[in-house]
């Protein structure tokens, strides 16, 4: 049975990538691949001789002397504490996105949009670049996705150029996610399971991480594609909402406001969204000066507004491909796959206080991440290693698995956001974009290698 959710998930992702090809949506084989996946562990389970605890980040060797009874309610047992870790990411999406639906809603983002004067295509890449890497770090990668291709959509005409501009912001959000305990799923997994501070995750990752944007921006300045200036697109009302800048503060405010909520109730991060969210949609109800008509509630509520623009398809297309991953995961695969890198792979490099893990080993999870979701990678890598805080190991693991997932579309969450937002191919992407991202992160990775004995 571990065969066929092997081979499931495999055609699953295939499927995923020849989504405009096949002409589906890729949420749908991602929803597929989930269910069969799960049914095949359900069918199989008194097959399976090891399970890895998610929980406990260990591989249950005496899972196959286990009577099936006991097996049956282990799955059912990890498959719910999959489930609640993925909801825990996917209310916080719904949050964030309806946060930043409800400040467009507002048209809070001409605010940035004003600050943005020169028609020059290269300076545009540049600005949208920077942007991209600084507020990653502050509202997380996904959600300054979000943010910039919405303003890239009022600002710019060409799709073409659009497009080219929004893959080096995958790039920069990545990047600027690293750096940041807020800033990438995959970070903030660390920063709770206390393993990197945030003074040092800095002081490690900010120079890579600012080195894997600033150089592939500076190739793709030079083609044809930047060069001369955008055809500004006529807005016959472009009369900005009295509250527009207001809301954008409160919004971006309620965002930053998260991580500081953690901090102070210890809770996970999705529960001060909801408040955060709860905020924002108070400031709005207020901004919007309706009159309250409980008849008519939902056609006037800016929050029922924001609500129904939010990205669904996306929030499914990550329900079935993080459950996907954690059926791998229970079967430990994932965790085998990363002993085997570990035991088999070279020493590349020095590594500071004596540890055996291989540069290479860390760089190929970084690799891995752009094929298959950082998150259980990541957390592989938490029930493998035992180095203490801030050892350089978590700090590279950051880099690679957040920047990692640039090379590919469909390895990070900002590139399948603008895969769906802009009706990016993954092929066009793979062809245009991978390569910059290659260059980026292997310039980044040999600066974290370069500068770690220093911090």
């Amino acid at each position: 049975m571990e065969t066929f959710v092997v081979i499931t998930f495999i055609l699953g992702y295939l499927a995923i990538t020849l989504e405009h090809n096949l002409k589906i949506d890729k949420l749908i084989p991602a929803l597929i691949m989930m269910a069969l996946c799960w049914a095949f562990v359900a069918f199989g389970v008194d097959d399976i001789q090891t399970w890895f605890n998610s929980a406990a980040h260990t591989l249950m060797d005496n899972f196959g002397s286990l009577s099936h009874e006991e097996k049956k309610h282990l799955v059912e047992e990890t498959l719910l504490h999959h489930l609640g870790k993925t909801a825990e990411i996917l209310v916080f999406l719904i949050g964030a996105m309806t946060i930043v639906e409800t400040i467009d809603y507002f048209d809070g983002f001409s605010t940035f949009k004003d600050l943005i004067k020169t028609k020059s295509k290269k300076k545009i890449l540049w600005i949208f670049s920077f942007l991209a890497f600084f507020l990653s770090a502050v509202i997380d990668n996904l959600t300054a996705t979000i943010v910039l291709i919405s303003i890239l959509s009022k600002i710019i005409k060409d799709k073409n150029l659009r497009m080219w501009i929004v893959g080096i912001v995958i790039i920069a959000a990545n990047a600027g996610g690293a750096w940041s305990p807020i800033g990438d799923v995959t970070t903030t997994m660390l920063w709770i399971g206390n393993k990197v501070s945030t003074g040092k995750l800095i002081g490690y990752l900010l120079p890579a991480s600012l080195l894997t944007i600033i150089v592939p921006a500076f190739i793709a300045s030079f083609l044809p594609v930047f060069k001369g200036e955008i055809e500004p697109i006529l807005i016959k009302d472009d009369k900005k909402h009295k509250y527009s800048s207001a809301i954008l503060y409160i919004g971006l405010g309620g965002i930053v406001f998260v991580p500081v909520f953690k901090v102070i109730t210890h809770l996970p991060p999705y529960v001060g969204m909801m408040l955060s969210l709860a905020i924002v949609a108070t400031f709005a109800e207020i901004f919007s000066k309706r009159e309250f008509d409980t008849k008519d509630h939902e056609h006037h509520s800016p929050i029922h507004k924001s609500l129904t623009k939010i990205e669904m398809p996306s929030i499914l297309f990550f329900l079935g491909i993080l459950m996907s991953v954690a059926a791998l995961e229970s079967l430990g695969k994932l965790f085998n796959f990363a002993e085997w890198l570990q035991t088999s792979m070279p020493m590349l490099g020095t590594e500071p206080e004596g540890t055996k893990v291989s540069d290479l080993v860390i760089m190929l999870l970084g690799v891995g991440s752009a094929v298959i979701d950082n998150v259980p990678l990541v957390a592989a890598t938490l029930g493998m290693f035992t180095e203490p805080l801030d050892h350089p190991i978590w700090h590279f693991i950051a880099y690679s698995a957040g920047t990692g997932g640039s090379m590919l579309i469909i390895g990070s969450a900002a590139g399948v956001v603008a895969m769906g937002l802009e009706k990016i191919d993954f092929f066009w992407y793979f062809k245009k974009i991978s390569l910059f991202a290659v260059i980026g992160f292997l310039i980044g990775s040999a600066t974290f290698i370069l500068l770690r004995d220093f911090i």
